[in-house]
């Protein structure tokens, strides 16, 4: 049920992505951000929709808030593999933007997509009420910017000259901007949407980011390279710590089951209507891409 629902969503989301996109001209940076938001699981999105419905908010209207992410998110990426930073030449299987077309195509795509994400989060059909959409915007800039996902990627870039390795708390710290920052404003918009408390599903998306990020550590050292369709193990070659590194590969795994069982049981107030929400935190860890 689970893996039908994953998809249901990353369907419905793509096709808002296609229709939204389709009023853009058919110029060179419009095509390279078609294609930098195709693919993928599209879990931020899905973690967007089923947190509305725990709070009855209509699919209708959280579309808008889920595409937003993803844009933002696919912005991050195609930034996150330009030569200035990760120097990557695939993602998801395809040669990233900056190979596909240009480095200078590849920023102005990625600049466009995340303006495209906050356009959407602030547009009048995304929630009548402006204060609601000011929050979406206000709190995707805290999420996104040198508080949350910059800061973290600024921290990773950091570690690769750093004299000595990072610590566990210092990764700890790296990974929940980078990676945990949009996983939990994902995780809480359709609480906002909805003017509900945000608590619980924060709590739970905490746990998940860093179990996310530990998998993907993990995934980085005995992963499928066709599977994740990117280059593995960069971090064991730059010298860079990782949970791996720092808690041995039982260790990791162990650590990222417990918060597993964390971030379910964070969803305890809603009963068993959170049980896709289980099931995507059991879904991260158990993934092979």
């Amino acid at each position: 049920m689970f893996e039908a629902r994953l998809t249901d969503v990353a369907t419905q989301v793509a096709a808002h992505l296609d229709d939204i996109l389709a009023d853009y001209p058919d110029q060179r940076v419009v095509q390279a951000m078609r294609y930098a938001v195709a693919g993928g699981k599209r879990l931020r999105a899905f973690l967007v929709i089923e947190g509305a419905a725990l709070h009855d908010v209509p699919v209708a209207r959280a579309l808008n808030a889920a595409a937003a992410v993803e844009a933002l998110h696919a912005y991050s990426l195609v930034h996150d593999d330009l030569p200035c930073m990760d120097d990557d030449d695939l993602r998801r299987g395809l040669p990233t933007v900056h190979v596909k077309w240009d480095q200078a195509t590849a920023v102005l795509a990625g600049d466009a997509l995340q303006t495209l994400c906050f356009g959407l989060l602030a547009d009048p059909a995304t929630h009548p009420d402006g204060a609601v959409r000011a929050d979406l915007v206000a709190s995707m800039a805290l999420a996104a910017g040198a508080r949350g996902m910059v800061y973290g990627q600024a921290l990773d870039i950091a570690a690769e000259t750093a004299d000595q390795p990072l610590t566990l708390d210092q990764i700890t710290e790296l990974q929940a901007g980078k990676t945990g920052a949009l996983i939990r404003w994902s995780a809480e918009a359709g609480a906002r949407l909805a003017g509900a408390d945000v608590a619980p599903l924060g709590a739970y998306a905490d746990a998940l980011g860093l179990a996310f990020q530990i998998a993907d550590d993990i995934l980085d050292v005995e992963g499928d390279a066709e599977k994740a369709g990117k280059r593995l193990q960069k971090d064991a070659e730059a010298g860079k710590a990782t949970f791996v590194s720092l808690l041995g590969l039982d260790g990791a795994k162990a650590r990222a089951r417990q918060l597993v069982d964390q971030a379910c049981t964070s969803l305890d107030p809603y009963g068993t209507s959170a049980e896709n929400l289980r099931q995507a935190a059991r879904f991260v860890i158990s993934r092979e891409m």
